[in-house]
């Protein structure tokens, strides 16, 4: 396959204190088949959906043990040169660019109003073999309460185009590369707790979002919001039982009419 155009979600893997259990979880919510690991890399270890790619669970690094959370990467074909425009344009870089054998490059940045994300530089390792097919990750939205931050910082550091979904309701925002819609942006209300940061919630594809989250309750996973039906799918966002916070959606199954959307 193709390396990811600039801008792409391309990746996504999280840091689990308990691995077995985080594959235990996965494989059955998921459908997630694990590969082999090794200790040259950290033990990372590679989740596939039918035999392609999906993501990646890695058991923390001594001293970074932590809340777990997915993180999703974004294409890059300088890793280096994005984490100059990071610092440039108000973000800061988490982890420099660090090259993974001959895998590719990676580093981890924060965008100004909070939210953490990656960059990869693909070498032999191009990112998703699969996307929005049951196990895959299909979408990410980033949700943050200074969405003006967050908006500029992300086009300026990545070639993207703006649209705004037309609705008084809710403030959301996509950004596209070409003519390929990639990532939401949502603007956090009141309903969030105050306590919660600005994030980035990534979606995996299901063939039953009903049965994805039953799946989850009964191995301790928590549901947070849904699930609902949309037009975009029906979907519902869950905890799993090591905290780590992501989206389920059946895209195969929509509820009411697209929004009519503008260029921003």
């Amino acid at each position: 396959m193709a390396v990811h155009p600039e801008g792409t979600p391309c990746w996504a893997d999280a840091m689990f204190t308990d691995l077995e259990s985080a594959k235990k979880f996965y494989g059955e919510v998921l459908g997630w088949t694990f590969g082999d690991s090794t200790a040259e890399y950290g033990h990372y270890t590679q989740a596939s959906a039918d035999g392609r790619a999906v993501a990646a669970v890695v058991p923390p690094m001594p001293g970074q043990e932590g809340q777990s959370r997915w993180c999703l990467y974004l294409a890059s074909p300088d890793a280096a040169a994005t984490a100059e425009k990071v610092r440039r344009h108000g973000g800061d870089v988490l982890m420099e660019p660090m090259r993974v054998g001959d895998f590719g490059t990676m580093c981890l940045a924060r965008e100004p109003s909070g939210a953490v994300f990656g960059v990869w530089q693909a070498g032999t390792h191009e990112g998703f073999e699969a996307t929005a097919v049951p196990g895959a990750y299909c979408w990410a939205e980033v949700f943050t309460r200074e969405p003006e931050k967050a908006d500029a910082f992300f086009r300026a550091v990545f070639p993207y185009r703006t649209k705004d979904i037309v609705d008084d309701a809710v403030d959301f925002r996509m950004f596209a590369v070409g003519e390929d819609t990639v990532l939401g942006r949502m603007r956090m209300t009141d309903d969030f707790p105050p306590e919660v940061p600005s994030y980035l919630n990534v979606y995996f594809t299901v063939a039953d979002c009903d049965a994805a989250v039953a799946a989850a309750g009964r191995l301790g996973g928590t549901v947070r919001f849904g699930p609902m039906s949309s037009p975009f799918g029906r979907f519902a966002t869950i905890s799993d039982p090591q905290g780590a916070d992501f989206s389920v959606i059946d895209i195969t199954t929509t509820e009411g009419e697209l929004p009519r959307i503008k260029d921003a």
